[in-house]
């Protein structure tokens, strides 16, 4: 346990930022699977819909750094790809 007043705040941060990393990798990880599923039963034009979403989720942990850039893009090439 933290003894220091700024080792407290340090912990009370650190919790916060854990529950909005997850819950942005949570997002990004759901949609992703949804339009996997989507193109692997042939819904082809619900996938092409969902395709933005997905990039945005993936971009949006990218930019708070819970994912590297390019994993980010990996992750984008593998979705477009799929999708088609």
């Amino acid at each position: 346990m933290p003894i220091t007043k700024a080792a407290k705040k340090s912990l009370r941060q650190n919790l916060k930022r854990k529950i909005l990393n997850l819950r942005y990798k949570r997002s990004m990880k759901e949609k992703c699977k949804k339009l996997e599923s989507l193109c692997a039963a042939g819904k082809k034009e619900e996938a092409k819909n969902m395709l933005p979403e997905a990039m945005r989720a993936v971009d949006k942990a990218a930019k708070r750094g819970i994912i590297k850039k390019n994993t980010a893009a990996r992750k984008k090439s593998r979705l477009s790809r799929v999708s088609s």
